[in-house]
């Protein structure tokens, strides 16, 4: 198969199958060079979040309709990617899912799958997973400080130790 490779790179990505791997290619395309950026192609794809504001005030968050194909393709994978557990997109799922709802995240989990499609084919380089806890490591200070004020909360004293380092 001419593809082969493209393919095998994509599949590497969690929640992303090989039909869901021919299916992206197929809609977009080989040549990463007709989009000058990943935001280009999410702006192309309709995968971008609206964002319709008027005298700050927000009036609408509505997507276009775009690519159907493309679309229903990286939505399945971010469904799939939602049953997941221990890696990076699906820490990012339960995260917006958390506030924004499930159908929200599943949006915002296939607009990521297609950037980090669009940054795979265009540098030639695999899928490098970030981690489930990425966006703990982010303000680790953060969130050992909402941690202890949410066990205070509770009603129990809270004293930190760090822990042996163990050579």
């Amino acid at each position: 198969m001419p593809f082969e490779d493209k393919v095998i790179r994509l599949c590497t990505i969690p929640g992303v199958d090989r039909v869901t791997a021919w299916g992206l290619l197929a809609e977009i395309g080989l040549n990463m060079d007709q989009f000058p950026s990943s935001a280009h192609l999410a702006s192309w794809a309709c995968l971008c979040p609206g964002s319709f504001e008027s005298a700050g005030k927000r009036l609408s968050g509505k997507m276009r309709k775009g690519n159907v194909s493309l679309r229903r393709c990286l939505s399945q994978a971010a469904w799939a990617i939602s049953m997941m557990k221990n890696n990076y997109l699906s820490a990012l799922y339960r995260r917006i899912a958390a506030r924004r709802g499930a159908k929200r995240a599943v949006m915002a989990v296939a607009h990521a799958l297609l950037v980090i499609a669009y940054h795979m084919l265009k540098r030639k380089e695999d899928y490098r997973e970030l981690g489930a806890d990425h966006f703990d490591r982010i303000d680790v200070n953060r969130i050992r400080r909402s941690l202890v004020n949410r066990l205070e909360r509770l009603g129990h004293k809270v004293t930190l130790e760090p822990l042996a380092q163990t050579a």
